[in-house]
């Protein structure tokens, strides 16, 4: 005999997602030990037997916040965070919940209590502008192998022969990006042949993101291997990482709205920072992150799972 459990199938940039409320009171309370088990969520995530999804996003009481974020892979495995995925989160709790139709939503994630700020016209949430907060920054926080209270900007890394420049970004999950100068190159297939690579190297020991990216004018092009996922069309927190990493090696200012572009679309992002101290030296310690992007739900409809024993 089986559950049904109602879920909602969104997407931000083509990065999409199941979406499943397993708060006390709802129909999913029941079976959250399964939903979130990681056969289930491989099952559920397959593009050919399953939804076919990025990952499973499960919503969950929070101890401070309006509900709490659990970021479930496609692989099975948990993230700490996921940018594209809190702004799906913040439209189904929006648009699903009477009492949450307020502004700004707080989310607890991972990477902390975060702010997400809705545009809605009509009940609807078309976009969510989200306080990611402080990146970090020392080999420890991302982390990465030791020493541990160092920071790893313009490092060096060497993958099969072919030597990259990277900085290391945490967005509450790990980042390695990696500039790209020739217009030539091929950013998917780098991140294609280079990402799993990277990921699963030894100077990560939680594996990592590795973006690749190119900057054009004050804008950037994007392509994001994810930890757990592979190749997405859009990646929030690398989008958010490869801006901190653009202003940590000075090639793009702080305070100013970045466009980045992602192959399913464009996520808007901004690093505040502090003025430059008196002698014109660049402040290399960001104050927070701004994501902004859209949401959009595809359809809902209802998994059948087993029910639990007694």
């Amino acid at each position: 005999m089986a559950n049904s459990v109602p879920f909602s199938k969104v997407e931000g940039l083509g990065n999409d997602f199941v979406v499943v409320d397993l708060r006390p009171g709802r129909p999913g309370e029941a079976v959250k030990d399964a939903v979130t088990s990681p056969a289930t969520v491989r099952s559920v995530c397959d593009r050919h037997f399953g939804v076919g999804a990025d990952g499973v996003l499960a919503i969950l009481p929070a101890e401070t916040g309006d509900a709490r974020m659990r970021v479930l892979n496609a692989d099975g495995s948990e993230a700490e965070m996921c940018g594209n995925g809190i702004r799906c989160v913040a439209k189904v709790l929006y648009e699903d919940n009477p009492n949450l139709k307020k502004p700004v939503l707080r989310i607890e994630t991972g990477a902390g209590l975060l702010e997400c700020e809705v545009d809605e016209q009509g009940g609807e949430v078309s976009s969510v502008a989200v306080e990611m907060g402080r990146p970090r920054l020392t080999r420890a926080e991302i982390p990465m192998a030791s020493p541990s209270n160092e920071t790893a900007i313009r490092s060096r890394i060497s993958i099969a022969d072919t030597e990259f420049v990277f900085t290391a970004v945490s967005m509450g999950n790990p980042h390695v990006v990696i500039f790209v100068d020739d217009p030539t190159a091929d950013l998917r297939g780098l991140a294609t042949s280079f990402g799993p690579r990277i990921e699963n190297g030894p100077l990560f020991p939680k594996r990592t993101n590795v973006e690749f990216a190119r900057i054009r004018g004050h804008e950037i092009d994007l392509v994001v291997w994810e930890r757990g996922c592979g190749i997405t069309l859009a990646c929030g927190t690398g989008a958010c990482a490869t801006v901190v990493a653009a202003y940590l090696e000075g090639r793009l200012p702080g305070n100013v709205e970045t466009p980045v572009h992602l192959p399913g679309g464009t996520l808007w992002i901004t690093v505040a920072t502090e003025a430059s101290g008196p002698d014109g030296t660049v402040n290399l310690s960001p104050l927070g992150v701004r994501m902004r992007g859209p949401a959009r739900r595809v359809f809902e409809a209802h998994l059948n799972l087993p029910a639990p024993k007694a």
